[in-house]
């Protein structure tokens, strides 16, 4: 089974159904939920998700969200080899998109799903927004 690296933007698509991108997240997701791919995040993206949330539900509604999420994902550590490689890597801008790469790279990841593209260049790893990924099935 394919091990697919899922940014957190597109997780913040699905849970709070942002158009134009919520459906193809919840293809995405789908394909997870019926054990055709196997999703993997960063624990990084399971705080800024809770962040994202708590702006439009209360905590117990965050977490009740998180939960069921937590069901067709498996969370992948944010430990001190990856903060180091981003901390010491000087093609990311963002600090953030560095912790994410690390994470899908010491993962095994095969590719990482997001839609900023143009933030993951000259990287080893495919780069695909999950339209792309989905047009590959």
């Amino acid at each position: 089974m394919r091990k697919v690296f899922v940014d957190t933007n597109i997780v913040i698509d699905l849970l709070l159904q942002r158009a134009p991108f919520y459906e193809e997240a919840a293809q995405l997701f789908s394909l997870a939920d019926k054990n055709q791919i196997e999703l993997f995040v960063s624990a990084l993206t399971i705080a800024n998700t809770s962040f994202t949330l708590l702006r439009q539900m209360n905590a117990n509604k965050t977490k009740s969200v998180l939960r069921k999420l937590k069901l067709i994902i498996t969370v992948l550590p944010l430990d001190d080899k990856v903060i180091d490689l981003a901390l010491n890597d000087e093609t990311f801008v963002d600090f953030e998109d560095a912790l994410q790469y690390y994470t899908a790279l010491e993962g095994n990841q095969e590719l990482i799903i997001t839609r900023n593209l143009k933030d993951f260049k000259n990287v080893k790893l495919p780069i695909l927004t999950a339209r792309q990924f989905i047009e590959t099935l």
